[in-house]
């Protein structure tokens, strides 16, 4: 298997949590793969932020987050004709919650946090698709 700098040095990230702990762990994992990652504190600052043009090859998404959720915002994106690889990364589990935030248009779900294999499978997949 390739190192995993080498498959994602050119990928970037945005990393939708209002979580310091969280942001922290999911960007110092992304900076381990070598993926350029950029951190905001909610859905609307993800909307915001592609609204002045910036571009990301994944965003991970939280789903509870205060003045727009991810949910919320993951349909928006859509709606703005976003194509990022989405992925839902929340530490609600319920099958129904769960199922509402897939259907906003998420690629994928994961529990928090993620792990190095969880992110380097999204990362493949993400690579493999380009």
């Amino acid at each position: 298997m390739a190192s995993p700098q080498n498959f994602a040095s050119k990928l970037t990230a945005l990393v939708v949590d209002d979580h310091k702990t969280y942001q922290k762990i999911h960007q110092k994992m992304l900076n381990n793969f070598g993926v350029k990652s950029h951190v905001v504190e909610n859905g609307k600052e993800a909307v915001d932020i592609h609204c002045h043009g910036k571009k990301f090859d994944l965003i991970l998404m939280d789903m509870d987050m205060p003045i727009m959720n991810g949910i919320e915002a993951t349909k928006e994106l859509r709606a703005m004709g976003v194509c990022s690889t989405i992925v839902g990364v929340t530490s609600r589990t319920t099958e129904a919650e769960i199922l509402k935030f897939m259907e906003a248009g998420l690629d994928d779900y994961q529990e928090k946090p993620l792990t190095k294999p969880k992110l380097s499978s999204i990362l493949g997949n993400i690579n493999s698709n380009k």
